[in-house]
């Protein structure tokens, strides 16, 4: 029975857990009326859940909607659709909208939606003052409180009949702005309005534009009058007077300037007046203005003034322009149409003027410190002109020029240029210099005391001189310099070294070495060297030769070693020639000597071993071997005798003979041997 109720509570489970099924077929959002909105008006965005259920029983649904990534609406409802309601909608409405739906552990999203609310509120234009003073400003505030930033503030002052005149500011965290315009010269009844933008689907969309306000401006003084006496006909000589006006609200911080080209002439502070006064002269003719300043507002007014000529410029004139000292000099001033002025003449200084004479006319004999520029002066009832500079040039003569090489020394090496200097101690400058070579012209040149000239086509043959001539305005002419001759050095080329003897050296010997160059100028010093572990110098000596001989009387085995020369003149260029190897050696006497003392103690030891060796073995034979040792003797002998028979000589196999211990004898002392063992044999008693 138990098991059957436990088989029927396993089913029962079975068929409610297969009752509790479900899946989503799809997540809707929809926006209502239109994903395209009008500002102001209504808005739902509705969030479906399409689900399918295996049995019908009850599912919570928890939906969230989302505005561009954010959540803007919760809920949680047992039926398939939730809605946002948005009773009034605005441009920060528009965005990406999504939904998404969770229930019994499964969660779906739906696809996203594009809401576009068009239009924006109106915004509203608040001003601080409506009544200002010129030179104050106008604060603005405007703001919509219904929208969210970022958004583009534009403001507009607009004056009767004329274009608005706009500013604009970014707020991008503010929904309002606030900026300030400055009333102006000529402002009078103001309108002020403001619009906004904000970009909205990859475009700006626009606000209409908020209430209009009015604001009326107050003068704190009047436009400034300016005059000037007198009025017309105004002449070089005459005193003119200006005068500039103005009426006030408020005297505190008036200020009344004049100008002229932006030069200030007079002013004055907390009047109402400025007077102004001066002699006049050509140069006041112009455009003159008066304004007047009270804290930030200005006004102006302008006047032409035209005076008219009393005398032209004087003008100044010279006798000579260019003259040679010592010379006469009459300057002359003049004014035409007058004669009545009073003249002066004066030379200009960078200190200030110097004054010659009060007259007309002025003569003077002229030296070189005289050379500068004149002017003259002219005086007509108070006015004075002054004329155009005249300039003077006063020459001394050039003195003769000196040529000479920079360097120093009249000399050059081959290849290299040479640069020469032409100077003059004396003469006005501009001095003209010209450098010959020969005949031929090479260079001119325009300077003060000197001139360089650098020719660089030095030849070894050439034999051409240098000169060079000088002159200035001078009416003396050119000054011509003494002809240069230059020494042209020729560098060392090859330096050789040898000797006599070469490479060997007998111990006490002279040997002579021979230094040469193949080419150079003289004098050339010639250095002889020896090189062992340092070097040495041997030898030196000028010789006005290609070469030079240093002979060294009694050489010794110290001297051994690497020999070179160097050779150099006054190009200062040192020329190293190879090396040569010197070896000294024994002399034949010091060899012979050697011989003496070493070689003949040597030989005499040798022949006594010898002796002794011999006379050792013939002690050790003893008297038992004498006499077959002496029919070996006659036999021997006999062969001898007639081998020396048939051959007529000794040879070298008969001139040595070899005894048992391969002892070699030379011929005679075989004889001596033979025949002492030949004359023992006969002397011996056992012999027939």
């Amino acid at each position: 029975m138990y098991l059957a109720l436990l088989v029927i509570f396993l089913q029962c489970s079975e068929l409610y857990t297969q009752e509790k099924v479900f899946t989503f077929n799809k997540v809707e959002i929809k926006v209502q009326p239109s994903f395209k909105v009008k500002n102001g008006d209504p808005m739902s965005i509705v969030c479906h859940a399409d689900i399918s259920k295996s049995t019908d029983f009850q599912l919570k649904h928890n939906f969230t909607i989302f505005k561009d990534g954010k959540v803007v609406f919760t809920t949680v409802s047992d039926k398939g659709d939730a809605r946002y309601e948005i009773s009034v909608a605005r441009s920060s409405d528009t965005g990406v909208y999504e939904c998404t739906v969770e229930a019994g552990g499964k969660t779906k999203s739906s696809n996203s939606l594009r809401v576009w609310v068009k239009g924006m509120t109106k915004p509203i234009l608040t001003v601080e003052k409506k009544e200002v003073l010129e030179g104050e400003v106008v604060k603005l505030r405007c703001e919509l409180p219904e929208e969210e930033p970022p958004l583009y503030f534009y403001f507009w002052k607009t004056k009767m009949n004329s274009t608005p005149k706009e500013k604009d500011v970014f707020e991008p965290y503010r929904n309002f702005s606030v900026v300030e315009f400055a009333v102006e010269e000529g402002d009078n009844i103001l309108q002020f309005d403001c619009f906004v933008k904000r970009y909205v689907q990859s475009e700006f969309e626009s606000s209409e534009h908020s209430n209009k306000t009015l604001v009326t401006v107050r003068e704190p003084f009047i436009k400034p009058t300016l005059s000037v006496k007198p009025s017309s006909n105004i002449t070089e000589g005459d005193r003119i007077q200006f005068e500039c006006s103005t009426v006030v609200a408020r005297m505190r911080d008036i200020e009344i300037i004049l100008q002229k080209n932006k030069t200030i002439l007079s002013s004055v502070r907390d009047e109402k007046i400025l007077k102004y006064s001066a002699v006049a002269t050509l140069e006041d003719s112009g455009e003159y203005l008066c304004k007047v300043e009270q804290g930030k507002a200005s006004k102006t007014t302008k006047l032409n003034v035209d005076v008219s000529e009393l005398f032209p410029k004087p003008i100044l004139s010279a006798s000579m322009n260019k003259l040679d000292e010592n010379k006469e000099l009459t300057l002359s001033c003049s004014v035409s149409g007058f004669r009545k002025a009073n003249f002066s003449i004066l030379r200009k200084n960078s200190s200030g003027d110097i004054w010659l004479k009060n007259s007309r006319n002025l003569t003077m004999r002229v030296n070189v410190n005289d050379t500068g520029s004149y002017i003259c002066k002219a005086e007509v009832k108070g006015i004075v002109k002054e004329s155009k500079p005249v300039r003077i040039n006063v020459y001394a003569p050039v003195s003769k020029p000196t040529l000479s090489v920079v360097s120093g020394l009249p000399e050059v090496v081959l290849g290299k240029p040479l640069r020469l200097i032409c100077h003059s101690a004396m003469g006005t400058p501009p001095i003209t210099f010209t450098f010959y070579k020969g005949n031929e012209v090479k260079k001119t040149v325009i300077n003060d005391t000197y001139a360089t000239f650098l020719d660089e086509n030095i030849r070894q043959n050439d034999k051409r001189g240098y000169k060079c001539d000088a002159k200035n305005n001078h009416s003396s002419g050119v000054k011509t310099s003494n002809i240069l001759n230059i020494t042209v050095i020729v560098p060392i080329r090859n330096a050789s070294l040898g000797s006599v003897p070469y490479g060997v050296v007998e111990d006490g010997s002279e040997t002579a070495f021979l230094c040469s160059v193949n080419e150079g100028s003289w004098p050339i010093l010639f250095r002889i060297f020896r090189k062992t572990d340092r070097e040495v110098l041997l030898f030196e000596k000028s010789e006005n030769a290609d070469r030079v001989v240093w002979r060294k009387e009694a050489m010794n085995r110290q001297d051994t070693g690497t020999y070179y020369c160097m050779a150099s003149n006054r190009a200062n260029v040192d020329v190293k020639s190879h090396p040569i190897t010197i070896s000294v050696i024994l002399a034949s006497w010091q060899k012979g000597i050697i011989a003496v003392f070493v070689l003949i103690p040597i030989a005499g030891a040798v022949i006594f071993t010898l002796w002794w060796f011999l006379w050792k073995k013939k002690k050790a034979k003893g008297p038992s071997m004498e006499m077959s040792g002496s029919a070996l003797a006659t036999n021997m002998t006999s062969e001898k005798l007639a081998r020396q028979h048939n051959d007529g000589d000794y040879y070298s196999g008969s001139g040595y003979i070899e005894d048992s211990e391969n002892h070699m004898k030379s011929t005679d002392e075989s004889k001596d041997s033979v025949e002492n063992r030949h004359s023992r044999i006969q002397g011996h008693p056992d012999a027939t």
